[in-house]
């Protein structure tokens, strides 16, 4: 294979350029070895960098691996809904279908997209939650770095591929206030391998309903733009604790503390209880790598 490669970067979760999140994708992925991916990633410098490859199953569409700048990730909201824009655009899938199989280190997740052109909306499905308490001495810890009071019903550790502390601030006023301790959080998820804090609350006008941060420092930046995953994680979240009250199906917004304005579609479906992100995308920069230098 050439050593050219078909490369693309994107913002997700956003139709206008450089307000939601920056994705690398790399196309044509086959026969680029993992050392290569991941100083491909450290190089993009970006919160995380995909690569599109032949899949391994017949029941897959295509095929993604998912990096940070330091780890691969078994899943991740953003990469998976701009990997199936890059997938479709770069013509690896049919543009007609709507839906498809996406095959990641967290197994094979479905996608279904809605229209089609700059109006096409990618939604994926994330992988089963798993949710856990937190401890007294690890919520204080979380509080003291967030600089607000946490009660226990608040907080849960939540892991759906990443691990993300989730905590209910209750409204969308006290999320867009906090000047977190990002030094404090960093020494948190390094002690218990997290990808860091997430927080939501309600917002009570515009077009979203939620009002979501997500703090992870020590993955290239200190706030996420838009998150996927943790934005799945909360309406885990929600469900575990038969919190009705943003209903099935909800938009949260995300990226306004750090210049950004993404949003993100979240559902639940009532019977199986499979969570779904979804979001726009939109091209910013197209065009090909020699990688057969890099190591």
């Amino acid at each position: 294979m050439s050593s050219k490669r078909r490369f693309m970067q994107l913002d997700v979760f956003s139709r206008q350029p450089m307000k939601g999140n920056p994705l690398a994708v790399v196309i044509d992925g086959d026969g680029l070895d993992e050392a290569t991916m991941r100083a491909f990633a450290r190089w993009t410098n970006l919160s995380e960098t995909a690569f599109l490859l032949t899949p391994t199953t017949p029941d897959a569409d295509y095929r993604v691996r998912i990096f940070t700048s330091r780890q691969e990730l078994p899943f991740a909201g953003h990469p998976s809904v701009g990997s199936a824009y890059a997938a479709i655009e770069a013509g690896l899938v049919d543009s007609n279908k709507t839906k498809l199989i996406q095959q990641c280190t967290a197994g094979l997740l479905p996608v279904a997209i809605e229209h089609t052109g700059a109006e096409r909306i990618i939604h994926v499905q994330a992988p089963p939650t798993r949710l856990q308490g937190v401890s007294a001495e690890v919520r204080h810890a979380i509080a003291e770095a967030i600089g607000i009071t946490l009660g226990d019903a608040q907080v849960v550790l939540a892991d759906n591929g990443p691990r993300w502390w989730v905590c209910d601030l209750h409204e969308a006023s006290h999320v867009r206030a906090l000047k977190p301790d990002m030094h404090a959080i960093a020494q948190l998820r390094e002690r218990h391998d997290a990808m860091g804090v997430s927080v939501f609350g309600r917002e009570l006008c515009g077009p979203a309903q939620m009002a979501v941060r997500a703090f992870c420092p020590g993955d290239g930046l200190p706030e996420d733009p838009v998150t996927g995953s943790a934005n799945a994680a909360i309406m885990a979240f929600l469900a575990e604790r038969s919190d009705a009250s943003y209903g099935l199906r909800y938009r949260s917004s995300q990226g306004r503390e750090v210049g950004c304005d993404g949003y993100v579609d979240v559902a639940r479906d009532a019977v199986s209880g499979a969570i779904t992100i979804g979001g726009q995308c939109v091209s910013v920069i197209i065009g090909a790598f020699d990688l057969a230098e890099v190591r």
